[in-house]
């Protein structure tokens, strides 16, 4: 079954290329990394849990054991709530961990039972958005993710859990990003890296055009007022005077480093405090 997985997904790379098939002027193919084998497999383990439920099954299944700790606030989200350190923002604080870097809104909905409900928190903090617009997992509509926010937060609040919807964080354009490392290979290669090339712009609003942003928290904001849950707003904690993330506050233009977490730790705890008073 396996070797049969991998040449369906050959034969749909092969079409989705000759789908775009043309002459060209110039010879400048896309970069390939090493090796086909490894990327087929991967591919495949990752379509095998496309919704990451493997990811915490372990760690929420201890969790499950122990009894709920009061206070206890499930923080779920993509890559920036996965690199919080919550321990060190949060020291004492019976908070849990549970951002999976890179997911969409229609993946987090299907974790949410094991991962959130089933811990039984006082409280969910959600940060989710910036992927969607990005089209991680495919293109989706403002509607589409605003339904899939509003499925996860009446789910949670259908057992008694109070929900926090933090507003989509700004991008900015301002930071240089390293190239990938590549490992040499070929005739005559003895192995090992090739030094990077000089660092290039990343433009991040191309990915996350900011108006989108804005338009997903300003819906975001009066859903909130609606459903009974509470609004953070980390946009307006690291947001600058032209719009873009704080100069400073991200080393790549999308995530906070600590001293955007630093801007973000008050206001999650404002709105974690409100939520549970």
């Amino acid at each position: 079954m396996r070797r049969i997985f991998f040449l369906a997904v050959f034969v749909a790379l092969l079409m989705s290329s000759s789908a775009r098939a043309q002459l060209v002027d110039d010879y400048n193919p896309p970069k390939t990394t090493c090796c086909w084998a490894a990327t087929a497999r991967n591919l495949s383990d990752q379509m095998l849990d496309w919704n990451q439920l493997g990811r915490f099954h372990a760690a929420d299944e201890e969790l499950k054991k122990l009894p709920p700790a009061p206070g206890r606030v499930v923080f779920l989200g993509d890559s920036i709530t996965e690199g919080w350190a919550l321990d060190q923002y949060f020291p004492g604080k019976p908070y849990v961990n549970r951002g999976i870097g890179g997911q969409t809104t229609p993946q987090m909905l299907v974790p949410l039972y094991p991962d959130a409900i089933d811990l039984k928190p006082a409280a969910v903090i959600i940060l989710a958005g910036t992927n969607d617009i990005a089209q991680n997992t495919g293109p989706e509509t403002l509607t589409m993710v605003e339904e899939n926010m509003m499925a996860i937060t009446e789910l949670a609040q259908r057992h008694g859990i109070k929900v926090i919807l933090c507003s989509v964080m700004p991008i900015s354009n301002y930071t240089m990003v390293p190239a990938r490392r590549v490992m040499r290979s070929g005739p005559g290669a003895a192995g090992g890296w090739t030094a990077p090339p000089a660092p290039t712009p990343q433009i991040r609003s191309i990915q996350r055009p900011p108006d989108q942003i804005l338009q997903l928290d300003a819906w975001m904001k009066a859903y909130a007022a609606t459903a009974g849950a509470t609004y953070a707003d980390y946009f307006s904690a690291v947001v600058d005077d032209k719009g873009m993330f704080k100069e400073g506050f991200s080393d790549d233009g999308l995530h906070p480093n600590d001293r955007g977490f630093a801007l973000m730790a008050p206001v999650a705890e404002a709105a974690i405090e409100k939520a549970l008073q």
